[in-house]
């Protein structure tokens, strides 16, 4: 399956160019650099859903462990 592509214009660290070009040879850099962005992006995500899940935690009350089994068995129940 082909996938749709766009051509960025941005500017990389001259550092970064220089080991992307030792390491990577040229028919394989824009696989590895959006490989990197993914696993950037991925990881961006991760740390915005979990500092929502900590909001979240924080303004609900805390259960004891006998509460979460009732409002599961509860919630089944209903089903």
């Amino acid at each position: 399956m082909v996938q749709k592509t766009k051509k960025l214009n941005f500017m990389i660290n001259h550092e970064l160019v220089m080991e992307l070009e030792e390491l990577v040879p040229p028919g394989r850099r824009s696989k590895v650099v959006n490989e990197a962005i993914m696993k950037e992006l991925m990881s961006l995500k991760r740390q915005k859903l979990t500092e929502k899940l900590l909001a979240v935690k924080q303004k609900s009350p805390a259960l004891s462990t006998e509460e979460i089994v009732a409002a599961l068995k509860e919630d089944r129940r209903r089903r």
